[in-house]
């Protein structure tokens, strides 16, 4: 473990501490059992602190509504708003032409039934490679809205 670990497990471990004195402080036990009980607490339950804040910020990014303005000036990002229009299906049933003044003109062909708008990386723990939300066509309506 480098010395930057050993450090944030320093920092987050003195709160931690403070927070089970505090918990057990109401416990009807000698302080040495009292004492031990924090320190084992607070040993045990630091690290485990530390890898879910690792966590969020390898697993988690913010989902929002999907808008048009954000779409089409952030291109990076727009995984933020693909669940959105995924989950409600606001694109199912529209023709081409629709998709194209909601989603932008991204160089899809008319002529093709599968269109692909990039999204951007996933932030992902060993993801490297840009997502896409890809639209499926029949008939020319909107039939299927995926995320890959």
């Amino acid at each position: 473990m480098d010395i930057a670990a050993c450090l944030i497990l320093i920092v987050l471990g003195i709160p931690i501490y403070f927070i089970w004195r505090w918990i057990v402080r109401k416990v009807d036990v000698d302080n040495t059992t009292k004492k031990v009980t924090v320190w084992s607490a607070t040993v045990i339950t630091t690290p485990i602190v530390y890898f879910m804040l690792i966590w969020l910020m390898f697993f988690y990014y913010p989902k929002y509504d999907f808008n048009k303005t954000s779409w089409q000036t952030n291109k990076g990002e727009r995984y933020e708003l693909s669940n959105n229009i995924i989950d409600s299906k606001m694109l199912i049933g529209k023709s081409k032409k629709e998709v194209i003044q909601i989603m932008g003109d991204e160089g899809n062909m008319d002529t093709s039934d599968d269109w692909s708008y990039n999204i951007g990386t996933i932030p992902e723990i060993g993801n490297i490679d840009p997502s896409n939300l890809n639209i499926t066509f029949k008939d020319g309506k909107v039939i299927v809205v995926t995320q890959r």
